[in-house]
């Protein structure tokens, strides 16, 4: 079995991967900061692990060679967003809670991570992209949209530090637009009503999402690859159609 492990896989597309991979009959891995009630399946684990930890990212690690013997998989999905506010208005705790788990974090657990393939010989680590990573901007976004443009180029300077012929790879997981919290939260009903709009073009649901992602993270790609749902062409065919497309992610 293909063994995985999946950060802030407690919720939102982090949990549609964890339960993508246990339904592809792999070994699961997956942390937060708190967990659900345990699952019943013998090929997942649970831990409890913050991942600006760098200790505690090598915790998890060591947790799922234990219970598994390896890690061929890994995926820095922890994230979190901030109010959608100008960033003159932003309180500093959220800034720096943004900057610690979207950046700081993954840039932790990236080192970890590939050290200790590196060690074991093998091993793809994939970090998630997000707003902002392909240079798009948008009011109330900034600080967000700073870190995921960082791990675009932090994922990119990786690969490069590891070389083409690496047993271990790095590569950009780009879930496009995708209904969680994460995208919802913060508009007034009158400015949700708005967004509304363009989200029933252009996002869609974890389940929808996450099976697409597993199947492809499953396959890989070379060192430095990208695996991307929303690309242009299907954004841009997605405006071309949405008069013909009757679609409510939130009904």
């Amino acid at each position: 079995m293909t063994v995985v492990v999946v950060t802030g896989g407690t919720r939102g597309i982090g949990a549609g991967l964890v339960r993508e991979f246990l339904t592809r009959d792999c070994q699961v891995v997956y942390c937060g900061r708190s967990l659900p009630a345990g699952s019943a399946d013998p090929r997942s684990l649970g831990v409890v692990a913050d991942v600006t930890d760098r200790a505690a990212v090598r915790q998890l690690w060591d947790s799922a060679i234990a219970a598994f013997g390896r890690v061929d998989i890994w995926v820095n999905n922890a994230g979190v967003s901030t109010a959608r506010k100008p960033l003159w208005e932003l309180p500093p705790d959220e800034l720096d809670a943004v900057v610690d788990v979207n950046l700081r974090g993954l840039a932790h657990a990236s080192a970890v991570v590939v050290a200790a393939m590196r060690a074991q010989g093998h091993g793809a680590l994939w970090n998630m992209e997000g707003f902002g990573s392909g240079n798009q901007k948008a009011p109330g976004l900034a600080a967000y949209g700073m870190t995921k443009r960082a791990v675009t180029y932090l994922t990119d300077a990786l690969a490069k530090e590891l070389g083409k012929d690496s047993p271990v790879t790095v590569a950009h997981l780009s879930p496009g637009m995708v209904v969680t919290d994460l995208l919802s939260r913060d508009y007034t009903p009158e400015e949700f009503a708005k967004a509304k709009k363009i989200f029933n073009i252009l996002a869609d649901k974890v389940e929808t999402v996450t099976p697409w992602l597993a199947d492809r993270v499953l396959k890989g790609v070379p060192n430095g690859g990208r695996v991307a749902w929303l690309t242009t062409p299907k954004a841009f065919g997605r405006f071309a159609t949405a008069a013909f497309r009757r679609r409510d992610l939130f009904a």
